[in-house]
């Protein structure tokens, strides 16, 4: 698991409520359920309306998902797949039956159980290629739907904002309990702000990072399985997989095999 998305939420709700604390304020006086429902309820209420129902079941399952998932691993990929290539090269790819069984990447064992079946390898690639592209659109269908909810929260907040304010402007006769009513009415927009920044955009960011990497590995596991099919050297196989990798993470990598 990757904490760093809970990690990060916490870590900014922590600094907006002890920025308040240090300033002398109550963390009560902003929990106030009109602007919270407003804010949350209407967000989400929009976000429904600009999506199909289907869209805004599937962000919202895919939230547990993004929050608690772990960032795939390449370099472990290409492990498994030079291993792979180096067992066919020996004994042949039919001889992958077995491995093929004990793959725990979904993506990778589908590929490898079609070319272990004598799929012709362009009909290999753009199966695999099309998989790809499928993840990706869902992923960003996603993380659209989180998008577009931190565009909805500020405007939201707006509108609770103004309301309250229209409130205050019709009690003018008790100048006692003005500043008080303002400070409320300023609540709706605090939250609608808060709510973008800190959990709706940052979500959205998330998935498609998340969903960057993934889709990356795919295509490192792509590449090796065809290369893997046409009986190519391990060793070139290894390198040329690891050539598609971030500098940074094929330096991990090497540094990782050689411990």
């Amino acid at each position: 698991m990757d904490p760093s998305g809970v990690v990060g939420i916490v870590l900014a709700i922590v600094a907006i409520f002890g920025a308040q604390l240090i300033e002398g304020g109550n963390p009560t006086s902003i929990v106030l359920p009109g602007p919270l429902i407003l804010v949350w309820l209407g967000t989400i209420g929009a976000g429904v309306a600009g999506h199909t129902l289907a869209d805004t079941k599937g962000s919202f399952a895919k939230l547990p998902v993004a929050l608690r998932a772990k960032a795939p691993d390449a370099g472990a990929t290409i492990d498994t797949v030079i291993s792979l290539a180096d067992r066919a090269r020996r004994e042949g790819l039919l001889a992958l039956e077995d491995a093929a069984r004990d793959v725990d990447d979904e993506f990778l064992k589908s590929g490898l159980q079609a070319a272990i079946d004598g799929t012709d390898p362009e009909d290999l690639r753009m199966i695999l290629e099309d998989k790809i592209a499928t993840k990706r659109t869902a992923d960003r269908v996603h993380a659209k739907y989180f998008a577009d909810l931190g565009g909805y929260a500020p405007t939201l907040g707006i509108i609770g904002t103004v309301i309250a304010l229209v409130h205050v402007l019709e009690n003018l006769a008790n100048p006692g309990e003005l500043g008080a009513s303002i400070a409320t009415a300023f609540v709706a927009t605090l939250w609608g702000l808060l709510s973008a920044n800190v959990l709706w955009l940052p979500l959205a960011a998330r998935i498609r990072r998340l969903s960057d990497l993934e889709c990356a590995q795919m295509e490192v596991t792509l590449e090796g399985l065809l290369a893997l099919q046409a009986g190519a050297n391990p060793r070139l196989v290894g390198e040329r997989l690891r050539s598609m990798l971030p500098p940074a993470s094929a330096k991990d990598n090497k540094q990782e095999k050689a411990a």
